[in-house]
């Protein structure tokens, strides 16, 4: 059906001029004096009352649905003028335009399907008898001409999207970890990391400890500590059963102590935590280990402070019903930070230790930050330091190894293993070379196990090392 866009007139807008001209009409040659004619509202494209189809405009609505228009900005205002003409919403000459007249590259495969169905009475033009103007052919790509350049048009702009989107997160998450330092305090400890989760801690058999008390110790008021007691394999069978005052006076026996102090995140049940317990008790030696509070079922809030007063509270614990038996302090990753804090502590008051043990040790916080695989994308960010290493310190955390060693006056051995991506080899052997040649050793050996890369033990798997039992006694 033929829609009516009233008489030509000379004060017509552009665009209902374009309109009528696509629709084939211009004014006709009238005597001096008389009125232009219009294009009215015939059927079938013919021209209405003062009008005429002439070639120029049907070349202008050949433009508008082909792909052989004068240049890609003439076709779109072509098109843009017809789907005017059909009084289509925006949103829809938008789409008919995309979908049914934007030109396709040339020389490709295949005649295009029809356009748009609504089209079908423009395209009425180019057929009426008589017509100077053969109908154009138009070409479309292979494999689905419009609907393919739809399709990558959608796809640029979501990838797009998504690279903006990524853009802007990775630069405000310095930002923010700047504004607030507890969030990098919380990236520290890792204590809301409770791997594994379904577990429960109060019956240390279910992680196959079947010779293990698990005990909740009160170093501070509104602070309580869950604890785990295993004691020599040896004795598993005389474990059964027993209470935790058995437990206790267990550890008068002439059996070496080791106080265990575990990593950032999960609990005392972690997998190669309890692998470990288990290694040292297959050796003879009781272990003690437990949570920092604010880890596994330990209430508190962790900090630096904290954790080191929750191990000299157990350390102590173990000393009164130890008597004279020896009691070694074994730290694993954080836990080194932790353990250097109390042996420094426990030998500033005369009463060390008969060893410590550094398994995966750093040598300061900031550089173990610095190293550790989370910060690789942001290693070269600008003023680094000042973004993720300051709100460390700003929070209170240093875990000062490579000072700590210096006032350390008792045995000390280094494990490492050299693929640890987590705590590079480098810093552990670093801390060795700082502590080797200290006053404070002059008197003790100070010793650094490195193991090979080879043997794949990373950074948590030292208890896999068949030399284990022999580098330990």
């Amino acid at each position: 059906m033929r829609i009516s866009i009233g008489r030509w007139s000379p004060s017509a807008s552009p665009l209902r001029k374009r309109a009528m001209i696509c629709q084939g009409c211009v004014p006709s040659v009238s005597p001096a004096g008389s009125s232009p004619g219009g294009c009215g509202g015939g059927g079938g494209g013919g021209a209405g009352e003062g009008g005429r189809r002439t070639p120029q405009g049907l070349a202008l609505l050949r433009d508008a649905c082909c792909a052989h228009g004068p240049g890609k900005r003439g076709r779109r205002t072509a098109c843009v003028g017809a789907a005017r003409i059909l009084e289509l919403p925006t949103r829809r000459w938008r789409t008919l335009v995309q979908t049914s007249f934007l030109a396709l590259p040339a020389g490709s495969l295949g005649p295009c399907p029809e356009p748009h169905p609504q089209l079908a009475h423009i395209f009425a033009f180019l057929r009426v008898e008589g017509s100077p103007l053969p109908e154009p052919e138009r070409v479309c790509p292979s494999g689905g001409g419009s609907s393919v350049i739809r399709w990558r048009k959608g796809l640029c702009f979501r990838l797009r999207k998504i690279l903006f989107f990524v853009l802007g997160l990775y630069v405000a998450i310095p930002f923010l970890i700047k504004l607030c330092p507890g969030i990098q305090a919380k990236l520290i400890f890792l204590n809301f990391v409770r791997v594994p989760y379904f577990i429960d801690l109060k019956r240390p058999q279910d992680q196959g400890l079947n010779h293990t008390c698990n005990y909740y110790l009160q170093p501070e008021e509104d602070v309580t500590i869950g604890v785990w007691h295993t004691v020599p394999t040896v004795w598993w069978k005389n474990a059964q059963g027993k209470d935790q005052m058995w437990y206790e006076d267990a550890l008068s026996s002439s059996h070496p102590i080791i106080l265990y102090l575990h990593g950032n995140a999960g609990t005392r049940g972690g997998d190669h935590r309890v692998e470990l317990y288990k290694v040292l008790s297959s050796l003879g030696y009781h272990v003690v280990t437990f949570d920092y509070r604010g880890w596994g079922d330990s209430v508190g809030t962790p900090s630096e402070r904290g954790m080191t007063y929750d191990a000299l509270h157990v350390f102590d614990w173990i000393k009164v019903r130890s008597g004279d038996n020896p009691v070694y302090i074994w730290g694993h990753s954080l836990g080194t930070g932790v353990a250097t804090n109390l042996v420094r502590r426990l030998c500033e008051r005369e009463t060390p230790p008969d060893a410590l043990i550094l398994e995966s040790p750093f040598t300061n916080i900031r550089e173990e930050a610095k190293s550790h695989p989370f910060s690789v994308i942001y290693r070269y960010f600008p003023g680094f330091d000042w973004f993720f290493l300051d709100p460390i310190t700003s929070s209170g955390i240093q875990f000062a190894n490579d000072e700590n060693v210096k006032h350390i006056s008792c045995s000390l051995l280094i494990l490492h293993a050299e693929d640890d991506p987590v705590v590079p080899f480098q810093l552990g052997r670093k801390l060795y070379n700082i502590a080797a040649p200290s006053r404070s050793f002059r008197d003790f050996k100070v010793q650094f196990i490195p193991f090979h890369s080879d043997l794949g033990y990373r950074h948590k798997y030292i208890y896999k090392s068949p030399e284990l039992p022999r580098i330990l006694r």
